[in-house]
């Protein structure tokens, strides 16, 4: 960046500066504060899911005690048919959010499987809609953070550097000009004096 120019102009330049980043800084705050409030929101709602995870887990442990002796493979029990994603717009970010799921459970042989498979498979459709639920919570956290980052450099930038480089400028000029003005009238006296000591 060049040399700043101690004149007027340079001075009305850095003011109409000062008052366009001071319409920025309140914007750009309101949409921290949005980001930081919609943060804090999906944070609880994964600290829910997870203690619903806890929840699930201890049932199964409680009431599929024989879980362990089966042969057969429980994680193929549910699976998901169809899952609609959809983009919300929250002040500028796209977050993803989940519209609906739709989870199935495979078909297996009444008779050929042990009566309590039923139960495990209603506790994996709950596991299944935990996890999915989780993942895109997860993805919408981390673009939240993202924005949050880049939101919150934008403002420190106006707050914290440009308005007061800006500020700083306007200090200089006005310093240097009134400076230049007094040398002047001083300079004024002086020839005045001079003139006046002359003889006519």
């Amino acid at each position: 960046m060049g040399r700043l120019a101690l004149n007027k102009s340079t001075l009305n330049k850095e003011g109409r500066k000062v008052k366009a980043y001071q319409k920025f800084v309140p914007a750009l705050d309101l949409k921290r504060k949005q980001l930081l409030a919609a943060r804090v929101t999906a944070q609880q709602k994964l600290l829910e899911h997870d203690q619903e995870l806890v929840d699930v887990e201890a049932r199964v442990k409680q009431q599929l005690r024989m879980l362990s002796n089966y042969q057969g493979r429980a994680d193929e029990l549910v699976r998901i048919k169809h899952i609609e994603l959809v983009e919300v717009n929250l002040v500028g970010i796209r977050l993803p959010e989940l519209r609906s799921l739709e989870l199935v459970i495979n078909p297996y042989s009444c008779l050929g499987t042990e009566h309590w498979l039923d139960k495990l498979a209603a506790q994996l459709q709950q596991v299944v809609e935990i996890k999915t639920r989780r993942q895109v919570l997860n993805k919408r956290l981390e673009l939240l953070n993202q924005g949050l980052q880049k939101t919150t450099q934008r403002l420190n930038l106006f707050d914290k550097v440009l308005i007061p480089k800006a500020q700083t400028n306007i200090r200089k000029i006005r310093i240097a000009l009134a400076d230049a003005e007094r040398a002047g009238v001083v300079r004024a006296k002086i020839a005045k004096n001079k003139r006046q000591a002359l003889p006519s």
